[in-house]
């Protein structure tokens, strides 16, 4: 009986095992199709994923790697207005691309407990000097908004200033586009989300009842992108409203067995490699199927979502800051490679209405179990 418990539970596990790839929105897609085909199929996917040699473009300027087994991944979505991304879920079409969503996945030393961080890209830092693409000099700027970094320098940027809010080595990078992430939900069958409040941004173009709704791909972006729908109309509502969206897609790549229908896999692989922008060291299926195979271990209960702790910006109330000390706590956590401190966990809403600037509570709350949903109805 025991060795039958325990089978079982090695089975649960592997059916749970590609949750932080999901988490990250493209990544779960990509080592699934890559292990899916192969031939000249494998050899058109691979061509098609875009790399970016960070390490080349930052030196030896940047955090320490990890010597013990962890390792970080950036995770950006652009609002790039190229191409097909021009018309999709409102907002500028100035030709300047940020990035609209950016998360950090920190994955432990054994390779068993996973951490996103979302960080608003409202949040004003200090970004450090870089090189645009072009290879124009961009100064240092202090008080600068998170995403300018990607608008400015481009991924080699975003990078170094993310490593430099956070003091973590980002082993990795991966980015995703509008239309890219809009023919991914679409290619898995769309997803289905459950909001406590109802939705109505006429920016995004999203009408939504509170409840349950299945989302197809160009809904599911508004959604994703919807802000002044939900709480004070800043970035913390929408974040927690992609916090949702991760989980669905988590639940929708699990449940449309990807596996045994070959015409989907392959829908979802061309329709990803097509779309996405990685580090150079990951920029090809076999690596991203290697980094997939190193995740088995984690399942949705050993996942936390959180977002750095900010506070309103003392000069300007649209901005934000990192809020004191508690965003330097979870940083220093992750560089520790200890799990998110409970406060912080216990901190985040659990309805997205509820998801304003205030900081972290002074008393501690009770801690949130990992992976539990937020913005969602019980």
């Amino acid at each position: 009986m025991a060795d039958q418990q325990q089978e079982k539970s090695r089975e649960v596990r592997g059916r749970r095992s590609r949750v932080l790839r999901a988490a990250a929105l493209t990544l779960s897609a990509l080592v699934l199709a890559g292990a899916g085909v192969g031939g000249y199929a494998y050899w058109r996917l691979d061509h098609d994923i875009r790399g970016v040699d960070i390490d080349g473009a930052l030196g030896g300027s940047r955090p320490a790697a990890p010597n013990n087994g962890s390792f970080n991944v950036l995770v950006l979505g652009s609002d790039s207005r190229s191409g097909p991304n021009g018309a999709l879920a409102g907002g500028a079409t100035d030709g300047t691309a940020r990035s609209d969503t950016a998360m950090v996945l920190h994955v432990n030393q054994d390779h068993t407990l996973g951490t996103v961080v979302s960080i608003p890209r409202d949040t004003l830092v200090a970004r450090p000097a870089c090189t645009a693409p072009d290879g124009t000099p961009v100064p240092p700027l202090r008080g600068a908004m998170f995403n300018s970094a990607y608008e400015v320098g481009g991924a080699a940027c975003a990078v170094k200033t993310a490593e430099q809010l956070t003091g973590l080595r980002m082993d990795h990078y991966l980015e995703i586009d509008f239309s890219g992430f809009a023919n991914f939900i679409n290619a898995i069958g769309g997803v289905t989300v459950t909001t406590t409040v109802d939705i109505h941004d006429q920016d995004s173009g999203l009408d939504l009842k509170a409840g349950t709704t299945h989302l197809d791909g160009t809904r599911a972006l508004a959604f994703a992108r919807t802000r002044h729908g939900v709480g004070d109309g800043g970035d913390l509502g929408r974040i927690e409203l992609q916090k949702e969206l991760v989980r669905s897609v988590i639940t929708q790549v699990e449940s449309v067995g990807l596996f045994a229908n070959p015409a989907r896999l392959w829908t979802v692989g061309t329709t990803l490699t097509r779309s996405i922008t990685t580090d150079s060291r990951l920029a090809s299926v076999s690596a991203l199927t290697g980094l997939g195979d190193e995740l088995k271990g984690i399942g949705t209960d050993r996942l936390t979502m959180v977002t750095m702790p900010v506070v309103t910006a003392p000069d300007d109330p649209d901005r934000l800051v990192p809020q004191l000390p508690s965003a330097d706590r979870l940083w220093a956590a992750l560089r520790a490679d200890r799990p998110v401190p409970p406060a912080i966990v216990g901190d985040q809403p659990s309805n997205p209405a509820d998801a304003t600037p205030s900081g972290a509570s002074t008393a501690t709350p009770p801690a949130t179990p990992p992976g539990a949903p937020a913005g969602v109805a019980p």
